[in-house]
């Protein structure tokens, strides 16, 4: 498991391997939970499929994506972060650490 951030802005990914494909978990904040799965295969947009109230694709697709361009392989990246009332600038913070975990992809 990858992490970055400290605190309740600390994120983490983790890699999983099915067969020659990928799944990536992602979570953090103070409550990680499934907001949204994002698929992706190579040279293609990912897909998203995410809950009601929920913006946590804007962290998974950008990891599918990723994966699938590296590895020339269908990829997937479910999760959610949360940190209870945080403000704009903590929620920014909270998405540009997620961000950085595309360095462990």
């Amino acid at each position: 498991m990858n992490t970055w951030g400290r605190g309740r802005f600390k994120v983490w990914l983790k890699k999983q391997k099915i067969g020659e494909e990928l799944v990536y978990t992602l979570g953090g904040g103070e409550t990680p939970h499934i907001g949204a799965v994002s698929v992706c295969e190579p040279g293609k947009k990912p897909r998203s499929v995410r809950l009601p109230h929920h913006l946590d694709y804007l962290i998974t697709e950008p990891i599918a994506k990723a994966a699938a361009k590296k590895y020339g392989v269908k990829a997937v990246c479910v999760g959610g972060v949360h940190v209870d009332d945080a403000s704009r600038e903590e929620i920014k913070k909270l998405v540009k650490n997620c961000r950085e975990l595309k360095r462990f992809v």
